[in-house]
């Protein structure tokens, strides 16, 4: 069996992770969501690290697989750095390189004008993805997205958004990229292209887009029990 700690992306709500966490538990494997405090103006990235490491507890480290969701990528590493765990996954997560800040990603990487050419190759007028339900939840059942809308505004400070990715380097960790064909935030392409640059890795990618864990949850779950397999 194997304990998958789930680490949510902007908004720190581990509710993300529920529909997959069912998936996973089918499969008989665990599944544990964090909770990041993302509400929190003193929390930073070693907080958010403390909230992970918190829920790992003390379970073994050759059962503990990291999955990281958008900008839980900059959480993941750090979780690794001070913890032994076996394995880290990125599902359409940031790859941060030492020194840089989460605010000087997104120029850094041209996230914007990959999305945006992203967009408009796939036919949506300019502006169209300022709607987060045409940004994030495109492809995610109505009766989710309509949950997701009553749980209100996630909540999400910019003091970790400032502060530096604190390590030299990426952890000496075995890392898989997922990738959402669909992605509209994070295209597929882009993520190949920064998986490359930065990991020297190969992305997997899987129909879906940005909340793969709420739109396509058992396509994930299988591919998440398919890395721990292949790493026996």
């Amino acid at each position: 069996m194997a304990t998958f700690v789930l680490i949510p992306g902007a908004g720190g709500d581990p509710w993300e992770w529920h529909l997959l966490v069912r998936e996973l538990e089918a499969r008989g494997h665990e599944g544990i969501p964090v909770r990041l405090p993302s509400g929190d103006e003193a929390a930073g990235w070693s907080e958010y690290a403390d909230a992970v490491v918190a829920a790992i507890g003390d379970r073994p480290p050759d059962e503990v697989v990291l999955v990281a969701q958008s900008l839980g990528g900059f959480t993941a590493p750090e979780v690794a750095a001070r913890v032994p765990v076996r394995m880290i996954v990125l599902v359409n997560g940031m790859i941060p390189l030492p020194g840089e800040t989460g605010n000087a990603w997104w120029a850094a990487t041209g996230s914007s004008v990959a999305a945006n050419t992203y967009a408009a190759s796939i036919g949506l007028p300019p502006g169209a993805t300022d709607d987060e339900r045409v940004l994030y939840f495109h492809d995610v059942p109505k009766r989710i997205v309509d949950e997701a809308s009553s749980r209100g505004e996630p909540q999400q400070t910019m003091t970790p958004m400032e502060q530096p990715f604190a390590l030299p380097r990426w952890p000496d960790v075995p890392t898989r990229i997922v990738a959402g064909r669909d992605d509209r935030l994070f295209p597929a392409t882009f993520q190949a292209r920064i998986a490359r640059e930065r990991l020297g890795l190969d992305v997997d990618v899987l129909p879906g887009g940005h909340m793969l864990p709420l739109s396509r949850p058992a396509e994930l779950a299988d591919r998440l029990v398919a890395y721990v397999a292949l790493a026996d």
